[in-house]
């Protein structure tokens, strides 16, 4: 479970000019869709130059309490019913506590659920709507519930009973857990990992309210350093003069393939004449399933990707997106877009089935690979987003390396699935070359090499990075 800490080191060492904290397919490739679509981003370049993207609501959403009011705050903590959060509902904490579903101010009320759940969106005072379509909610039982009482503010409590946040003006509702499963994911098979670990034993009730977090929220993994905040984030993305940012949400090592797509992308959003795109490189820290790569390994090796120059470090910003992965598809990509909008990002790049997984019973995709980008496009209140499309990349047989694919020459062309890259890792054996970088690459192999040695199927996620 993480712990509240303001200590921890504030250097940044993706970032070449450091921040100062205040405390399935391998398919990659954009495309710029060319006729109505590409006018539209050429338009898109005039108003942004000058500032990023506002963020929804039109205010960044702050709810870490100010340094003189800890105390006070504390001591009010001390005396309320209590909720134990579990690591799952502390990363949704720390998610709301940044901003990162502004305008949202704590976990949701029945409201702001049932608008989230059946129009993936929240309207909000003046009219206006903004993207929301995963529920970001908090569970308790039926003793909790009894406990709280007629109280109108409870205490949330970390996994040693230490109070980390105040929630008030509470609204407890039912919790439709099936409604819920089924309305996220399109499903209720059994399976679906984030459902089992969060919500099919959770308890049968909600609880809402505004959220006050005593202290910034902080794992002490090593990797605190990486956990940017939006703000901090736009105070980064305005330091460096970025007139346009494009983030590229991943949870998987990044291989030449991904980097082809970041790199044409910035070219090709420099042809369209901004002066200094910045990409945000935005892996995701919460919650993942067990056969993921852990989120340590994976920063480790992205270092790798940009000591080894395959990514600029002057235009890119490595950061850790602290949100649980759902794997609920066209559903969930909208969080992940929408989240990106707060953090200052205008372009959202989108490939084949994000957010996806195959079926947990059935031998198929969960989802269509194509639905992510189509639902993007159209989804309500990321009308201020431009999402950019994958173009197909595979390994080129004849340049020896990972290349655009042309369908008119198909036979050149090498397609490595997930499977079979962590199958080669397993085994030790390298990819062809052009495939991943050999620093990058190492970081794999010794990760399950690790797991070998230890006996386990996934070894704790704390490695020196």
């Amino acid at each position: 479970m993480a712990s509240m800490s303001t200590a921890f080191p504030k250097t940044t060492p993706f970032l070449s000019h450091p921040l100062a904290k205040s405390d399935s397919l391998i398919a990659t490739t954009v495309s710029f869709p060319s006729s109505s679509r590409s006018r539209s981003l050429r338009r898109a370049t005039r108003g942004v130059r000058s500032a990023l993207i506002e963020p929804d609501g039109g205010k960044l959403v702050e709810l870490v309490v100010p340094e003189p009011r800890r105390r006070e705050k504390k001591h009010e903590a001390a005396d309320l019913p209590r909720v134990k959060l579990t690591a799952v509902d502390l990363q949704w904490m720390h998610v709301l506590s940044e901003g990162w579903a502004s305008p949202l101010r704590g976990f949701m009320r029945e409201a702001e659920f049932l608008q989230t759940l059946h129009f993936n969106s929240l309207r909000l005072d003046d009219g206006s709507v903004v993207n929301m379509s995963v529920p970001i909610v908090l569970a308790i039982d039926d003793e909790q519930k009894a406990l709280i009482g007629e109280s109108k503010r409870v205490a949330l409590v970390d996994s040693d009973d230490n109070p980390i946040a105040i929630l008030s003006d509470i609204e407890i509702y039912k919790h439709p857990k099936e409604e819920r499963i089924a309305r996220t994911w399109g499903t209720t098979a059994p399976g679906l990992p984030y459902a089992e670990e969060a919500i099919t034993n959770a308890g049968n009730w909600l609880i809402g309210g505004d959220l006050e977090v005593l202290e910034p929220v902080k794992y002490n993994d090593g990797l605190d350093r990486f956990r940017l905040s939006p703000f901090e984030l736009r105070k980064e993305l305005e330091k460096r003069g970025a007139d346009a940012v494009f983030a590229f949400q991943l949870r998987n090592p990044v291989h030449n393939g991904h980097a082809l797509l970041m790199t044409d992308t910035r070219r090709r959003l420099l042809e369209m004449g901004y002066k200094n795109p910045i990409l945000l490189l935005h892996p995701l820290g919460g919650f993942t399933k067990a056969d993921d790569v852990p989120l340590s390994w994976r920063m480790k090796q992205h270092e790798k990707v940009l000591e080894d120059g395959v990514l600029d470090p002057e235009t890119t910003v490595v950061s850790i997106f602290p949100s649980p992965m759902l794997y609920a598809g066209p559903t969930e990509v909208q969080w992940h877009a929408k989240a990106r909008i707060n953090a200052g990002a205008n372009f959202y790049i989108v490939g084949r089935d994000p957010a996806g997984m195959g079926h947990p019973v059935e031998k198929r995709d969960l989802y269509d690979a194509d639905h992510g980008k189509k639902v993007l496009s159209m989804a309500p209140g990321l009308q201020r987003l431009n999402i950019l499309p994958f173009r197909v990349a595979a390994y080129d047989k004849t340049q020896g390396k990972m290349a655009f694919f042309d369908p008119s020459r198909a036979q050149d062309f090498l397609f490595i699935s997930g499977t079979k890259m962590r199958g080669l890792a397993k085994n030790k054996e390298s990819p062809p070359d052009g495939f991943m970088c050999p620093g990058g690459w190492k970081v794999l192999v010794d990760y399950y090499d690790s797991l070998s040695l230890s006996g386990n199927a996934r070894l704790p996620e704390k490695v020196p990075v």
